[in-house]
């Protein structure tokens, strides 16, 4: 007898059951369909997704089971003892064949047009199980499109109502504004009142519809499947640190699509990784250029180091030297940074991006210690100054498969929030912290009484409190709870950009502002983000790849590549390092962001040799991961703070009050510009 689960570690009673004449043995936790699947017999369906509720309207799936009278929908069969299957029986291919006549009925001949095209499910299996000629002679029905915004694409009327968009909808990312309306002939699928299909999410509804009714509409008339080529890569658009997939056709990026990876994004992915790549296109930086009076000129590689090591050696002991990491600079680069620091005298990181934590000598002061896998072990969570929506909208999808599990309370310390699930508003200053770390707070018996409780820090209230004020808060808290302890740890900090924990790890601590003592004779900008001059004799070198106009500020500029032009290395809020794939070369004279710092420090040592490879992240991933160790102590942080600094009066907001546009690429995305808009009307939906 062949076994092929391994169940038997969760005490789940296993069945024996025959499966086209061959015995197995499976979990009794499953249904016919995923049993068959595990056997290696393949089973047709348009409904069924393994990630969404079953739903059994498509029958594409039905088997036949010995003493069953009629044939039965394998994907809703709950799996018995005894049973004895039949997926390729005479009935059932005929029933197949069947079904796929009733479903081609109405579906239009769009193949030669339709996006969809190459990676149909219809289309394929029409092709296996469908017969080679039609028995219909009346006309086909025709059904009205739907305004879904700009992203989605809809052509209804190749709609054969699996629902999945439905379930989705509802189940996963919590819109319930999406069902059907009528029945038999006349069944539609859309909205219950005329507004757009919004979501964070809802460029999923892309890949999960069998059909093409439902498709991305700036791919549209593109290109087709057979003609790309792909590269695994990360999202670098938050510091969750999504998996992603990079179609291009020759020196073009056509699609983003999700990869599945089950510890982080599952197979979901944001709408701003999955569509923002159009801004990489626009405004792209593609040659050196020095600031000339009021304009730049273009100069060569060659020049502009020259010009950058005169500068240095300009410097004085009195003068600073600072520096500025974006969000989306990479781990190679930021290394590289610091040792460009020690080499000309030491240089600080300006905190214009990052949370303020100059203590980095516990990982788990600044990295998501939880594990997003580990949500689903909690029974409470308390937001402190994070929108998990706008800021780690994967995240937000965690919390919400967990509330939707049962036994999981949420609240939140600041804003109101508009969550997909519903949360418990403490208050929204500082002082409702304060009320709940000295335990004059009704919260308080709640936060006491549960088991595995998760407190997640944002950004924001780490900018306005402090460090140290926050330390003491949290010192309060640890001490009455569970949150720490040796079998758990549920305090964790939700960094605000892909490169925030990177900078950490490498020992880049952070200033707030410039020093008052120094100077400051020189500032590095590395990686795309905002930046103003701090006095009008600092040196400004930019460093990146996308133009904006804070750079008319800079007197260097260097150009750089973006993620999806370099291998580069990626930690994201967990700690989980991430490699990204050359998808298309760099525009221009435009160099990785490492090899540009590595050709510097180079040319400032005069060819000494700098002994650094991209092999240096090995070194990295010898630090323990939180899910291959135990915690090594039951207090993580060093809170010895013993009081309260600051007014606690003070208001706690997120930082982000528009999903769309967070970064300086987003910005620059016309994509992302149109769902802006329509965002800031709040007339068809609103976040």
């Amino acid at each position: 007898m062949v076994e092929l689960c391994h169940f038997k570690k969760y005490n789940i009673m296993s069945l024996s059951v025959i499966i086209n004449g061959n015995p197995f043995e499976f979990n009794s936790a499953m249904s016919v369909l995923q049993a068959c699947e595990l056997a290696g017999y393949d089973i047709p369906r348009f409904c069924y997704h393994e990630r969404l509720a079953v739903a059994g309207n498509c029958r594409m799936c039905l088997v036949e089971i010995e003493k069953s009278p009629k044939l039965v929908a394998s994907c809703a069969m709950p799996l018995s003892s005894g049973m004895n299957i039949f997926t390729d029986s005479p009935a059932v291919r005929k029933a197949r064949e069947g079904i796929l006549e009733l479903l081609l009925i109405n579906h239009p001949l769009d193949c030669p047009i339709c996006d969809q095209g190459g990676e149909c499910d219809l289309q394929d299996q029409a092709m296996i199980y469908g017969s080679d000629r039609s028995r219909f002679r009346e006309y086909k029905r025709a059904v009205e499109d739907k305004n879904c915004g700009p992203l989605v694409k809809t052509v209804m009327t190749r709609c054969i109502h699996c629902t999945r968009c439905v379930r989705f909808a509802n189940d996963v990312i919590g819109l319930p504004d999406l069902g059907t309306s009528g029945r038999g002939n006349a069944l539609e699928i859309g909205m219950y009142i005329e507004r757009l299909f919004y979501s964070e999410f809802s460029g999923n509804v892309i890949d999960l519809c069998p059909v093409g009714a439902l498709t991305s509409k700036p791919y549209s008339f593109l290109s087709r499947p057979w003609e790309l080529k792909s590269v695994t890569s990360v999202d670098v658009f938050d510091s969750i640190g999504s998996n992603i997939r990079i179609d291009t056709r020759g020196y073009e990026i056509m699609r983003v699509l999700p990869n599945i990876n089950e510890d982080i994004n599952e197979e979901w992915i944001s709408d701003k990784v999955r569509f923002s790549f159009d801004a990489l296109k626009r405004q792209r930086l593609c040659n050196p250029l020095v600031k000339q009076g009021n304009s730049f000129k273009q100069i060569s590689w060659l020049e502009a180091f020259e010009i950058l090591k005169e500068v240095v050696q300009s410097i004085s002991i009195n003068e600073g030297v600072y520096g500025l990491v974006g969000p989306h600079a990479d781990l190679e680069s930021t290394v590289l940074l610091k040792k460009f620091f020690s080499i000309i005298g030491g240089g600080e990181l300006l905190d214009f991006n990052h949370t303020l934590i100059n203590n980095l000598d516990f990982q788990a002061s600044y990295r998501f210690n939880t594990t997003l896998t580990n949500i689903d072990n909690s029974d409470l969570c308390l937001l402190i100054g994070v929108d998990p929506r706008k800021e780690g909208a994967i995240l937000n999808l965690h919390l919400r498969k967990r509330y939707l599990n049962g036994g999981f309370f949420v609240a939140n310390v600041g804003s109101q929030l508009n969550l997909t699930f519903p949360s418990l508003c403490l208050g929204l200053g500082v002082n409702s912290l304060l009320d709940i770390a000295k335990g004059r707070h009704f919260f308080c018996k709640r936060l006491r009484q549960a088991k595995r409780p998760l407190i997640i820090v944002g950004n924001s209230f780490l900018q306005l409190v402090g460090e140290g004020n926050v330390r003491y808060i949290l010192d309060c808290i640890l001490n009455n709870t569970s949150v720490v302890n040796n079998h758990w740890c549920g305090l964790n900090f939700l960094n605000s950009g892909a490169s925030s924990t990177g900078v950490f790890d490498v020992g880049f601590t952070s200033t707030k502002g410039h020093r008052s003592n120094k100077n400051p004779r020189l500032l590095y900008i590395l990686g795309d983000t905002r930046f103003s001059r701090p006095t009008s004799d600092t040196f400004i070198v930019y460093q990146g790849h996308q133009g904006h106009d804070d750079i008319s500020q800079a007197n260097l500029v260097l150009p750089g590549a973006a993620f999806t032009e370099k291998v580069c290395t990626f930690v994201n809020t967990e700690g989980r390092y991430q490699t990204t794939q050359v998808a298309v070369m760099p525009p221009g004279n435009a160099r990785e962001d490492w090899k540009i710092l590595h050709g510097l420090l180079e040319f400032i040592t005069n060819g000494r040799e700098l002994k650094f490879s991209l092999d240096f992240v090995s070194d990295f991933d010898s630090i323990p991961f939180s899910e291959k160790n135990s915690f090594f102590s039951h207090r993580l942080l060093p809170l010895s703070i013993s009081e309260f600094t600051i007014n606690d009066k003070i208001l706690i907001s997120s930082q982000i009050n528009n999903f769309y546009f967070t970064d300086i690429v987003t910005e620059t995305s016309p994509l992302m510009s149109k769902c802006s808009k329509n965002l800031l009307k709040k007339a068809p939906f609103f976040l």
